[in-house]
């Protein structure tokens, strides 16, 4: 496995489901039905030892709010019982990808903001999901953080290449 690939969050492992070792896992992914489908290959982060180890999908199924996933090579509970906790990442090669004017949320985060009328704003510091629509979180040099709704009316432009982003300032943002 190559060490300097890159590797990003698409779900966690919760707990252990039944005795043959199934286990529960919260995706964070958009498209749990490549990440979970037979043959994926998924990795944890071993910390003891500092590097990734891929796990391979044998089967899976959405249960309730979490999929119940076999890994290959594990058939007990007690041979899945250390992964309980970790994190489950794919490797950049492995991202979908996205139509245009979609964004991995790692490629906006960092992004400098700016307004229509060419000032910096601040840095894009986080992301927020709360329904119709998502919150860009933009640390300013002074002030308070300012909250970006993404809609059509304030995000003019977006350049992940050069880390930019352009929004119409709308009255009450500041």
């Amino acid at each position: 496995m190559e060490e300097n690939k890159k590797y990003y969050r698409v779900g966690k492992i919760v707990n252990t489901h039944g005795l043959r070792g199934d286990l529960k896992i919260i995706s964070k992914s958009d498209f749990p039905e490549v990440r979970f489908k037979k043959g994926s290959k998924l990795y944890v982060l071993l910390e003891n030892e500092n590097k990734y180890q891929a796990l391979i999908v044998e089967n899976a199924r959405p249960h309730k709010e979490v999929f119940i996933v076999k890994f290959n090579d594990f058939n007990h509970i007690n041979e899945v019982e250390k992964l309980k906790n970790l994190i489950l990442y794919v490797s950049e090669d492995q991202l979908v990808e996205l139509p245009d004017e979609e964004y991995y949320f790692h490629e906006i985060i960092g992004c400098k903001v700016f307004s229509d009328e060419n000032e910096e704003l601040g840095e894009i510091i986080d992301i927020l999901t709360p329904g119709a629509n998502d919150v860009w979180v933009v640390k300013r040099k002074k002030g308070n953080d300012l909250l970006v709704p993404i809609i059509d009316d304030v995000l003019l432009r977006v350049d992940v290449k050069e880390k930019m982003v352009m929004i119409r300032l709308m009255e009450g943002m500041l």
